[in-house]
Order: structure tokens, then sequence, then C-alpha cells
């Protein structure tokens, strides 16, 4: 589990746990708004199976306290950046403070593994307006570069000292 003690607006704990055989299920069936499945899958079991099939990716399952409310995955890439990609926030949990929360922690988790401090990336398409002031209030940064048709961020920590 991945705990950094974040709450949503409805006092919440908001936590990031492996999909195992207990939530699997509840993780797929996560789907966002309608108007958001321009940028993100009409269900979160497409990123489950990328994940799946994939070396890359890891998917989390999202919490507010014990119910699933979300799936987010992460990967790392060739350079030492960690990613975080595929977060669904499931429609009836939104404008809640989900999003934030698992995003602030997921990128602060990532950022210090394997001996950090790395650069967490991302990445949103440009008329996701709602998710580009999202990531920029959490200190991400346009790096000038694509993924596809997709802006890449990225938040970079600063070291220990």
């Amino acid at each position: 589990m991945i705990d950094s003690g974040l709450r949503d607006r409805a006092g919440r704990h908001v936590t990031l746990r492996p999909v195992d055989d207990d939530n699997w299920r509840a993780v797929a069936d996560v789907a966002p708004r309608d108007d958001q499945r321009a940028w993100v899958a009409a269900l979160a079991a497409r990123y489950l199976l990328l994940a799946d099939r994939s070396e890359v990716w890891t998917s989390l399952a999202v919490y507010a306290d014990e119910t699933v409310v979300g799936h987010v995955m992460w990967g790392v890439d060739d350079d030492g950046s960690r990613w975080i990609g595929g977060m669904v926030v499931d429609a009836a949990e939104q404008d809640r403070g989900v999003g934030r929360a698992t995003v602030r922690t997921l990128a602060d988790w990532l950022a210090t593994q394997d001996g950090g401090p790395h650069p967490v990336r991302l990445s949103y398409h440009p008329d996701n307006t709602a998710a580009a002031r999202l990531y920029t209030t959490l200190g991400f940064h346009p790096t000038g570069t694509h993924d596809g048709e997709e802006l890449t961020a990225e938040l970079t920590p600063t070291p220990s000292r």
C-alpha cells in the first residue's frame, strides 16, 4: 500500500493499493464521466489489460477509505524517469479531491524510489484543461515534448539535503 496520509474533501483517506484477486473487478469497472472519454479509456479495464501485457506499467487501485474509486498506473522509463499514466477516477467520485490526492501520493512515492530523487512525468491531451490545471497546481511543468497527441509534463523533485 502506498499511503501519504492524504484525504479527499469528504475526509476519506486516499490510498493506492496493488490490484489483486479481491479488487480487480471493482477496478475494472471504474468509469470516467462521459465528457472525459475523449482523453481516457471508457473503463479502467483497458489499463488493467495494458499493464498485464506490458513489462513497463504497474496498475494500482485507488481507494477512498475502503472503497475502490479509481485506477492509476506507473512505470519507469529507460532514462530512469518515473511515469504516471492511466488515471481514471470513477464519475461518481469526481470533484472530491481524489485525483489530486492520487497524483500527489504516487508522485511523491515514485520520486523517492530506488535512491531518488527521480523526475516524475505524465502526459495529457491539450484539450483536457481540467487535467492541465490539476497537474500545474501540483507542480508539474510542460517539457515541450509530446507523447503521441499528448503534452508531457514533469515534476522535478528537489534533492534531499
